[in-house]
């Protein structure tokens, strides 16, 4: 089919569309293709805008764990729905969604405990299954949230890193009162400390990189002996090494993002006579996409001053370049 109708039957009149393909790790092509068509409790969405992050960059550069090829990228997606699949209600055409990323069984352990993203069915936008870096991409009912009237695309986008940030703060018990270190000072160290504020914690960014350590009025070194909780927001065995000689007793280290292959060694002496918790953060629960979008539609994280370039789709490229040099904040990208 060259396009899909509102009710999602073909329309030979509209145009092929545009979308980033990773046939092989290392490189991507812009390609045409036609307008998926949705199926049984799906929705095509016309994509918004999508984000960009240091996982897109290392699907892209260095592929992932959880990546199929070949795959179009993509996984923070707001847009507009244009069609409807078979047997879909409730979903007004034209309405704006932001996308959970994932779909889940809803019947393993995982789930039952609400750790969806932990699913061991779980199916992943922009790894297991297509995502936003498209003009279109579909969307399953079930991951769907409606984005509240007057909240701008360029600020719902937000919902899906913060939504890991959220859940990296209940994992690590953030609380009133709490202090917080957090090491790292991009998109999602930012995010993390303005969530982190939000609860009421005392907190402090660690971050080497003079540019964005103006901009978080952060540390280049810690400026205290210990925290609370400690989060690692950049993929550095010296900073987690760093964190786990700044961790209080009892305190709770929360392993936010990927190492490269360097090991960290983490002394189980340590974490055995001062009592400290090591945990695990990854992704996020749908249910952590609603608190996000909440935080972010009511002004308690803000979000507005972090984007720092708009891009059309097809300078992924220069996008990517961004982000490997760490020389911008939040890259947006505009089908």
């Amino acid at each position: 089919m060259a396009g899909i109708a509102a009710v999602g039957r073909a329309d030979a009149t509209i145009s092929p569309v545009k979308r980033i393909l990773v046939r092989h790790i290392g490189d991507f092509e812009i390609s045409e293709c036609e307008i998926p068509e949705p199926g049984p409790g799906e929705v095509l969405l016309k994509v918004g805008v999508t984000g960009v992050c240091r996982t897109d960059l290392k699907i892209i550069r260095v592929g992932h764990r959880d990546l199929v090829l070949p795959r179009v990228p993509g996984e923070e997606v707001v847009g507009v729905v244009h069609a409807v699949g078979p047997g879909v209600s409730g979903v007004p055409l034209g309405g704006r969604y932001y996308v959970y990323p994932g779909i889940w069984c809803g019947k393993c352990p995982a789930c039952l405990k609400g750790a969806e993203n932990l699913c061991r069915e779980m199916k992943i936008m922009g790894f297991h299954r297509d995502g936003g870096f498209a003009d279109y991409v579909l969307a399953p009912v079930a991951s769907l949230t409606p984005i509240p009237e007057g909240l701008p695309d360029d600020r719902a986008i937000f919902t899906e890193p913060l939504s890991c940030c959220l859940n990296a703060l209940e994992l690590g018990r953030v609380s009133e009162g709490k202090s917080v270190g957090i090491w790292g000072g991009g998109p999602a160290g930012t995010l993390l400390n303005r969530a982190a504020q939000a609860l009421g914690a005392e907190t402090c960014v660690i971050e080497p990189d003079a540019r964005r350590r103006a901009l978080i009025d952060g540390y280049e070194v810690p400026p205290r002996s210990d925290f609370d909780v400690c989060i690692v927001a950049v993929g550095s065995p010296a900073a987690y090494a760093q964190a786990l000689s700044h961790l209080a007793p009892r305190g709770v280290l929360v392993v936010f993002s990927g190492l490269p292959p360097e090991e960290v060694s983490v002394s189980l002496n340590q974490l055995h006579y001062l009592e400290q918790t090591l945990v695990g953060a990854y992704g996020c629960s749908y249910r952590h996409g609603l608190q996000a979008l909440d935080s972010i539609a009511s002004g308690r994280v803000r979000v507005d001053d972090m984007v720092s370039h708009r891009l059309p789709l097809t300078e992924l490229g220069r996008a990517l370049e961004i982000v490997q040099a760490r020389e911008g904040m939040k890259i947006l990208l505009i089908p």
